[in-house]
């Protein structure tokens, strides 16, 4: 009951008692300090001294992880400035450079590229050149070395007169006419009033349309920048009132150079082959290869050297060196171990569409280098020379043929539910089909009565041999081979040489020889002849080899100082000379000349009259 009375007590709730607002023995969490002495609302407190805090300020060889602040990844840390910081656009460069200097400036520039090569870059250097003014430079000027009075407005996107949209989101004709409204309107501060339009190949025809006529005719104090990369869906009727820049992809050797200047600048070590890797993945993108240099960057460690093998491992290439060897070996016909070689590339993570594009590569390296030589290849010398090898050892028809058998292979891995498996496929094909002779060899091997060859050596099954089909087979070369055998050609002049080369249809050889060949002696087996002013120095080499594919008898071929007789081609100048004299010289065709002052015989035709048919003695009886 003593509870009971303590709790029905008349005196005032415990929350309306003044109770201290603070325990005298616990200091304050919110930090106040003490109440002074005497003040009864706050008994005095004894408050723990606070730490002092320190502010320790980044040094300036801090790095951004170490100063704690925001990194800027590359490519917008190392966006072009000026100008001259644009790589593999100098032309353009010194376009707009020439149009600033004579005062041709266009109100319309359309910029047209792939992405990550400079468009929106370059339109806003355009626009702070458009508005370039400085205490002494009142003109539009390419020279941003210094900046100008309203550069720092435009760079940070805070100008007023500089309005720079993205097309995607404008789409609709309604928003294209409010932004043109404002067109007439003379600019607040700036020189020009620019409008950069990116992505303007996303606007709708009627918005298209409503630009078209503000386009045509602007006001004098507007200027228009679009940059897009599918140039093709806008309208011509946009493009012919544009001037039209082509931004053109970055070489390989260019974007190397630039790479290895970023990476000295943020004091990173790349090997030479990791950025020539990373200027291949970029594909001419000067923003794609620096943001894969930035994921390069920290795949090392503080201090050390990022290897090439390490990118290629970010990038899920196969190793080059490898993947040559693999060609060498589908080249060779070796199955075995060219799937040997994929699967240790495989095993390596690298992937099966990938492998084939390198493939391609090498196919497209060996065909240039055998027409233009190893130097135009840009890889290291040891590989451009292995891929030489190759094209001198196979003819332009077998490398043809497995490039486009490349195409199709590689098309098969990347639709394939099994890559790999569509893959070792590929390669087992190409490895039989790398040493197929090409139909003029097959041919040749028919009318000489060998096996066709077909295969890898030592493959087993790649010739034509046993059954239906290999009987068939055999039983064509012995048809196509022995009228072959009876036509043995007998050459008793030097016009039947000639007659025997237009027949084989080598129609660069007949050319050479009817134009720089002047006969000097004949006779069966040896030719000797006095070359012509501009022969090719292997003439005689090409004559000797062809005459002996043909007749299956050696041949001498000799090229002389001097002595011999007209070339056919001489010959047959000197007879149009003389027929066209004599023409000339017929009475009637004189008297025409002479009736029609000016008149030229353009060409001599040769009309075949018909010959009378037969008479038969019937009718001679008859008449």
């Amino acid at each position: 009951m003593a509870d009971h009375d303590d709790l029905t007590t008349d005196s005032a709730p415990p929350w309306d008692e003044d109770a201290p607002e603070r325990d005298e023995n616990t200091a304050d969490i919110f930090g106040a300090p003490p109440a002074p002495e005497g003040s009864e609302a706050s008994p005095p407190v004894v408050a723990a001294p606070a730490a002092p805090v320190v502010v320790a300020e980044p040094s300036a060889g801090a790095s951004q992880e170490e100063s704690g602040a925001a990194y800027t990844v590359l490519a917008r840390k190392y966006r072009p400035r000026t100008f001259e910081d644009l790589i593999g656009q100098e032309a353009m460069v010194r376009t707009l450079a020439n149009a600033f200097s004579t005062g041709r400036i266009a109100h319309a520039f359309m910029l047209t590229g792939v992405r990550g090569v400079g468009k929106t870059t370059t339109a806003r250097l355009l626009a702070r050149a458009l508005n370039y003014e400085t205490d002494t430079v009142h003109q539009p000027s390419v020279d941003l070395t210094v900046d100008g009075r309203h550069c720092k407005a435009i760079v940070e996107g805070r100008h007023m007169d500089v309005l720079e949209l993205d097309a995607a989101s404008r789409t609709k004709v309604d928003e294209m006419r409010e932004l043109l409204d404002g067109v007439r309107y003379a600019p607040v501060e700036a020189r020009y009033k620019v409008y950069i339009i990116d992505e303007v190949h996303m606007l709708s025809t009627a918005a298209f349309n409503a630009l078209l006529k503000t386009l045509e005719e602007p006001p004098p104090h507007a200027k228009f920048i679009f940059a897009t990369t599918e140039i093709r869906k806008v309208p011509v009727t946009i493009l012919s009132r544009t001037q039209r820049f082509d931004l053109r992809r970055v070489e390989p050797d260019v974007l190397v150079k630039h790479f290895a200047k970023i990476a000295a600048k943020e004091g990173a070590k790349v090997e030479e082959d990791g950025l020539a890797l990373i200027a291949r993945a970029a594909e001419g993108s000067v923003r794609d290869g620096l943001s894969l240099l930035d994921q390069a960057i920290v795949q090392g460690e503080r201090g050390s050297a990022v290897t090439a093998a390490v990118i290629r491992d970010m990038l899920g290439l196969a190793d080059r060196g490898q993947t040559i060897a693999l060609f060498e070996n589908v080249m060779s016909g070796k199955p075995g171990e060219s799937l040997k070689g994929f699967r240790a590339l495989w095993g390596f993570g690298a992937d099966p569409a990938v492998i084939m594009l390198d493939l391609l590569d090498h196919c497209h390296a060996a065909s240039v280098a055998k027409a233009l030589g190893p130097d135009v290849l840009s890889m290291p010398k040891e590989q451009a020379a292995r891929l030489t090898a190759i094209g001198a050892q196979t003819s332009a028809g077998t490398l043809s043929r497995l490039w486009q058998m490349l195409l199709k292979a590689h098309e098969e891995v990347r639709r394939a539910p099994d890559a790999m498996a569509a893959a070792e496929m590929a390669i087992i094909r190409l490895c039989y089909a790398a040493d197929l002779p090409g139909p003029e060899e097959a041919l040749k091997a028919l009318r000489d009565g060998q096996p066709v060859g077909g295969g890898p050596s030592g493959g087993g099954g790649g010739s034509f041999s046993g059954g239906a089909q290999g009987g068939a087979v055999n039983a064509q070369a012995r048809v196509m081979a022995a009228p072959a055998a009876q036509a043995a050609p007998t050459l008793a002049s030097f016009e039947d040489v000639v007659k025997l080369i237009a027949e084989k249809r080598d129609i660069g050889l007949r050319l050479d020889v009817e134009q720089y060949v002047r006969p000097i002696s004949f006779r069966p087996g040896a030719i000797t002849f006095e070359p012509a002013p501009g022969a090719p120095g292997n003439l005689a080499g090409r004559l000797v080899r062809a005459l002996k594919e043909w007749t299956g008898q050696p041949w001498l071929v000799a090229a002389e100082g001097g002595g011999g007789a007209e070339s056919l081609l001489e010959r047959q100048k000197r007879e149009d000379r003389e027929e066209m004299a004599s023409i000339k010289a017929d009475p009637f065709v004189a008297s025409v000349l002479d009736a029609f002052p000016g008149a030229e015989i353009i060409e001599v035709r040769k009309i075949m009259t018909p010959e009378a048919p037969p008479i038969e003695p019937d009718e001679l009886e008859e008449t």
